[in-house]
C-alpha cells in the first residue's frame, strides 16, 4: 500500500509540474540564457577515423551525464569529410564552462589536439527561442 501511494504522489507531482504556467517548474530550461555555439574543425585526415571515435565518445558522454549540455551534435561535409562541425547548446553559460572542467571533455581535448588542424567556435543566437524546447522531440528513436 505505501509502494502505491508513493507512485501516485509522484503522478501528482509530475502532473502538477506538467500543468504549471512557470516553464522552469516544468522542466524546460529557459531559453534566454542558452548558451548557444557552433564549432568548426578542420581535422587531419590521417586521424580522422580515430578523431571521429573520440568525439563520438565525447558528445554521448556529455549529453548523457551533463544536464546543462543540451546537445553536441557533430556532422561533417558530405563532399569533404574532414571538414566537423559541432552544433552545442548549452543551458547556459555556467553550463559551457562547467562542460570544460569535465574528465571526458579533458579526455577529449588531449587525446585529439595533434589531429586538428584548425578550430573555430562561432557564437550564436537563435532566430525562434520559442521553438527550442521541441529541438528534438520530432526525431525518431
Amino acid at each position: 500500500m505505501r509502494y502505491l501511494k508513493s507512485i501516485v504522489s509522484v503522478l501528482v507531482i509530475a502532473t502538477a509540474m506538467a500543468c504549471s504556467n512557470k516553464p522552469e517548474e516544468a522542466g524546460i530550461i529557459n531559453t534566454d540564457n542558452l548558451m548557444i555555439r557552433m564549432a568548426e574543425i578542420e581535422i587531419d585526415s590521417a586521424y580522422l577515423s580515430e578523431y571521429l571515435a573520440i568525439l563520438k565518445e565525447e558528445s554521448a558522454a556529455s549529453v548523457a551525464l551533463e544536464p546543462g549540455v543540451i546537445s553536441i551534435y557533430p556532422m561533417f561535409q558530405k563532399e569533404n569529410p574532414t571538414q566537423i562541425r559541432l552544433l552545442e547548446i548549452y543551458a547556459d553559460k555556467a553550463a559551457y564552462e562547467a562542460h570544460l572542467e569535465t574528465p571526458h571533455f579533458k579526455k577529449y581535448k588531449t587525446e585529439t589536439m595533434h589531429m586538428v588542424k584548425s578550430l573555430a567556435l562561432i557564437d550564436m543566437a537563435a532566430i525562434d527561442p520559442e521553438s527550442m524546447p521541441r529541438l528534438f522531440s520530432k526525431l525518431p528513436n
